[in-house]
């Protein structure tokens, strides 16, 4: 078991916790939502996602981001997962990005979903 991501307390009043297959997706979704330079000890780790939500909705965008979040995985977390494929659609002021991986450990496949509004 793992410490929950986003960190909270539980029905008992400790901190909660969550399997392997959540503790997989928890990193995916904090790798993806960090932005290069906000962690103080590793300035370099983070996708950068939320500053791609504000660009301007395209194809454009939506071809950075799935090359954006490919690389990163790979980079951060390819030890733990092997990416499949990443998916990104660019549909008016939302985009969405699945990413279908498989864990290392269990080789079990998985697919999460990550969905943002964009400016107008």
């Amino acid at each position: 078991m793992q410490i929950d991501y986003p960190f909270r307390i539980d029905g008992r009043g400790r901190t909660a916790l969550s399997d392997d297959d959540d503790h997989v997706r928890d990193m995916i979704e904090q790798l993806l939502f960090t932005a290069p330079g906000e962690r103080v000890n590793r300035p370099e780790f983070g996708c950068g996602l939320l500053q791609l939500v504000f660009a301007p909705n395209s194809d454009a965008l939506a071809a950075t981001t799935q090359f954006t979040v490919a690389a990163s995985l790979q980079q951060w977390l390819g030890d733990v997962v092997e990416v499949e494929s990443v998916n990104v659609d660019a549909v008016e002021a939302t985009l969405t990005v699945d990413v279908k991986y498989i864990v290392r450990r269990t080789r079990e496949t998985r697919v999460v979903q990550f969905s943002r509004g964009t400016a107008p």
